[in-house]
């Protein structure tokens, strides 16, 4: 890491979003390890009160296996660094973030230099009306909050690399234009598509559908929208109104920048190589984790299809870097994909591959003590091979049961 950029982080305020998702932990460790004369961070946590969200910020993040090395290195100087951290009650699904105290709001509005805006949802069919309010009109309430920072340098938003859609070939790294769609079959309204969820909740109501019917009603209709304007799932469609809107509501004096990430994984390299939140985690780590265990059987999907991953901590270490080339550029608002596949493409059976091989020499090892046998899984790497085995899995299934 350049001095240039240590340098730049000192003394600096921090607000972050989405703190206790999995890369934001890894971006506040890493913050911490190389500038530890950063001033503040203020970390935004859904909670009830300023008690809970302390509690959730050690239990979350600090506690973490992650902040082992941080703990190591500081020894009986630790709790002077992670007392850098603020955490605030708050929620960027509502106005002011939900951050209820004015002298707290009008402090925060003092001392911010940089706001990291990472808070989202990333369930691909997650409610409709969920995924708007955190995805999209979250990006809008932290752009509200960033106008008010009086000494803000900028704004890093957190994206994803398929904001894109169903895009084909090279795609640039441009900026949607308020009511792009993928396909450019129709215009895109943020506030339309907010009143399609309120009068079908409204309808919802009036029929007295339970909350199952709710979420099912809630989910279809994202599903429908997205695919409607060329986006696969919910949560690429939101999280491409995400940026329309924070670019919308941005003054010119305030930098931009957009990360746009693919695949995340565990952690390269740094704190350590591995790191991954959560069992089994929601990351394509998952896929080895499952084989290694006995439960993967197949793999679906063409094998020579490319999957874009990129490390957690490579990622974390782009954010840093656009940070403090864009702080102090005048209309240097940029958008980054962050992703492998270019100077390292790794195929669907590269990746069937380097697990087989992995747990070949390292075996999982099961509650008794003893190694997981596990067999190399089959590619079923077409719809009608996908068909044939299940036509044959249906087909034994009823003769065993007889």
């Amino acid at each position: 890491m350049g001095l240039d950029i240590v340098q730049f982080l000192e003394n600096k305020t921090i607000l972050v979003t989405g703190a206790t998702g999995f890369l934001v932990k890894i971006f506040v460790e890493k913050l911490l390890q190389i500038q530890p004369n950063v001033k503040k961070m203020y970390v935004l946590i859904r909670a009830m009160d300023k008690q809970a969200a302390k509690q959730r910020l050690h239990e979350e993040l600090i506690q973490k296996k992650l902040f082992d090395i941080l703990r190591e290195e500081w020894a009986e100087n630790f709790n002077s660094i992670v007392e850098k951290l603020s955490p605030i009650p708050g929620d960027v699904s509502c106005e002011n973030l939900r951050v209820h105290d004015f002298d707290l709001r009008s402090e925060m509005w003092r001392e911010i230099d940089i706001i990291v805006s990472s808070a989202a949802t990333t369930k691909f069919d997650e409610r409709y009306d969920i995924a708007l309010a955190v995805n999209t009109f979250g990006a809008k309430h932290v752009a509200e909050f960033a106008v008010r920072c009086v000494n803000i340098k900028m704004l890093l938003h957190i994206s994803t690399a398929y904001v894109c859609g169903d895009m084909t070939g090279i795609i640039q790294e441009k900026a949607f234009s308020m009511g792009e769609t993928p396909n450019g079959s129709r215009k895109l309204d943020v506030n339309e598509e907010k009143l399609l969820v309120e009068e079908l909740m409204n309808e919802l109501q009036e029929r007295n559908a339970s909350e199952r019917e709710i979420t099912i009603a809630l989910k279809n209709l994202g599903l429908q929208r997205a695919r409607l304007h060329g986006w696969p799932n919910t949560y690429t469609l939101t999280k491409a109104m995400g940026e329309m809107i924070v670019q919308h509501h941005l003054k010119q004096n305030i930098q931009l920048a957009i990360m746009r990430p693919t695949i995340i994984t565990s952690t390269y390299r740094e704190p350590f190589a591995g790191w991954i939140e959560g069992f089994p985690p929601r990351t394509m780590d998952s896929i080895a984790i499952l084989y290694g265990r006995g439960r993967l059987k197949y793999f679906l999907g063409n094998p020579n299809t490319i999957l874009d991953m990129i490390p957690a901590d490579m990622v974390v270490n782009a954010m840093i870097v656009a940070m403090a080339v864009h702080a102090n550029q005048p209309n240097s608002n940029k958008i980054y994909q962050v992703g492998s596949s270019k100077k390292h493409p790794m195929s669907y059976s590269d990746l069937r591959r380097i697990i087989v091989s992995y747990f070949k020499d390292s075996p999982w090892i099961d509650e008794d003590g003893k190694p997981v046998k596990v067999r190399k899984p089959r590619i079923l790497g077409s719809t009608a091979s996908f068909r044939k085995h299940m036509r044959r899995y249906i087909l034994l299934s009823k003769v065993s049961s007889k």
